[in-house]
């Protein structure tokens, strides 16, 4: 009888393979529904695992993914999950090397939100406050003091209103000096938010200042690196159970996302994530090493395919 698949990741979690490819199966589907085409492309996303067992000795015989085809799409629950582990794990690569190069910076943890967008406005919407951003990054004001920055966009479904909330999650950079003659009260980064994004009303800023020695709690660099790398949009947001309205839903957010970025670099932390190689498409692309490489020696390869009439993953 085959067994079904198992991955203990490092801290004795097991990763979410089946849970992932299943809500993958529903998005699919939702894409065959609507008539996009590559509902059939996102379908096979994750069919066949390659693994690489790492040799007992520091790993306890982990299992490294080494060969899959994943879709890549924006709203693919299998890839959103190996995106955001990617992306959380070089945020904190290239935070750590910032520290290094300039061990007096502070970092900021700031949050945009603005009214909700109806789903048409949507779009409109992500595209005018990627532009207000940049042109708040460029106010003398905010720009004298800062080495670098990165930001990402963040979309809920409020299902009384019919509506979507879009924000945005920067972390700021900035001279140890910032807090001593430059600093920016909230009060004045929702007037220059205002302004640059030309708004009729007060939108809602919160700043908050991170603490990079901080290990664990809301104000470390860590759990700040992974609020920004998190998912553009959750699972539970696409996939709710309720068919018509998650149709609705994903017709819009594929709609609204194309051809915009999920995460974005400025100043000092831009040139590193170059440094460090994170932004060449070939890296950009590779979900497959999402959790980095090891230089750990592998003992022999698996393979595990989903089964799609038992509903999970099996060793072949």
């Amino acid at each position: 009888m085959q067994e079904i698949l198992k991955d203990i990741d490092k801290f004795g979690n097991e990763r979410p393979w089946r849970d992932k490819k299943l809500a993958n199966l529903t998005y699919a589907e939702y894409l065959r529904v609507l008539a996009f085409k590559k509902a059939y492309n996102v379908k096979e996303c994750g069919n066949v695992l390659t693994f690489r067992k790492m040799a007992e000795k520091g790993s306890q015989g982990q299992l490294k993914l080494y060969q899959t085809w994943f879709c890549h799409g924006r709203l693919c629950p299998m890839c959103n999950w190996r995106r955001r582990i990617k992306q959380s794990g070089e945020l904190k690569q290239i935070l750590s090397e910032a520290v290094k190069r300039e061990p007096k910076g502070r970092f900021i943890f700031l949050t945009l939100t603005e009214k909700n967008a109806d789903s048409e406005d949507l779009k409109q919407a992500l595209r005018d406050m990627t532009k207000a951003f940049t042109k708040l990054m460029n106010y003398k004001k905010v720009k004298q003091n800062l080495l670098g920055y990165v930001r990402s966009t963040e979309i809920t479904v409020n299902d009384e209103r019919g509506d979507y909330h879009q924000h945005m999650h920067a972390i700021l950079f900035v001279k140890a000096n910032y807090f001593n003659n430059a600093y920016i009260p909230q009060k004045e980064w929702v007037k220059l938010y205002q302004r640059a994004r030309k708004l009729d009303y007060a939108p809602s800023v919160r700043v908050e200042v991170i603490k990079p020695n901080k290990e664990k709690g809301k104000n470390s660099l860590v759990a700040s690196a992974y609020e920004t790398a998190k998912y553009q949009v959750k699972d539970s947001d696409v996939i709710t159970g309720e068919t018509e309205r998650d149709l609705k839903v994903v017709e819009v957010l594929e709609n609204a996302l194309k051809g915009t970025r999920a995460i974005a670099f400025g100043g000092i932390l831009k040139g590193i994530r170059h440094e460090l190689g994170f932004d060449s498409k070939k890296k950009e692309d590779d979900l497959i090493n999402a959790d980095g490489n090891s230089a750990e020696e592998t003992v022999e390869e698996v393979v595990a395919k989903w089964d799609s009439v038992r509903k999970n993953y099996f060793w072949v």
